[in-house]
């Protein structure tokens, strides 16, 4: 029993380290965000808890789609903010910001209001409001992985020192 215990605790500890890498990058995600594993399209998918006053939990989905394809960081960008609108029904403002951490450009998008780019099941139900995008595109050489944390505003904003530090913590596979 033991034996089985140790192999199942491996088996665990392996799929989470490979599912914080592609690309040929690794990064590590904060304490508290549950892992929810690869999906389609995705290298990971962390699930986090709402906040204290919202309903519902935030989604921070790692995208990998291959070298050279998901389109550019500009095309993404626009795809994003069209994603959210003002009260006025006009594109929200966002703030877009590009660093360097460990040799990798990371571009930055930081932007709320009611939003209209949820997938899976809830893609049928109508817009929701209140909701903050917190993404970032990590230019790596194997391609580029597309990191977006969407849910409740102020969700969002008890985590955004969580995604900075995951953010912080992308760097090549050595």
């Amino acid at each position: 029993m033991r034996n089985a215990i140790v192999v199942a605790s491996l088996f665990l500890l392996s799929a989470s380290v490979l599912a914080e890498s592609a690309a040929g990058v690794r990064w590590t995600a904060p304490e508290g965000w549950a892992n929810e594993g690869s999906r389609p399209m995705r290298a990971a998918t962390y699930r986090i808890a709402p906040a204290a006053g919202d309903k519902a939990s935030a989604e921070c989905g790692v995208y990998f789609f291959g070298a050279g394809q998901g389109g550019t960081v500009e095309a993404n960008l626009e795809r994003w903010k069209s994603q959210f609108k003002d009260p006025n029904g006009k594109v929200a403002p966002a703030q877009i910001a590009k660093r360097t951490s460990h040799g990798l450009t990371i571009t930055t998008i930081d932007t709320a209001g009611e939003y209209s780019g949820m997938g899976g099941p809830m893609a049928a139900s109508a817009a929701v409001q209140g909701y903050r995008l917190l993404g970032a595109i990590v230019t790596a050489s194997g391609g580029n992985i597309f990191v977006k944390l969407t849910g409740p505003a102020k969700t969002i904003a008890a985590n955004q020192q969580k995604f900075d530090q995951m953010l912080a913590s992308f760097q090549p596979d050595k």
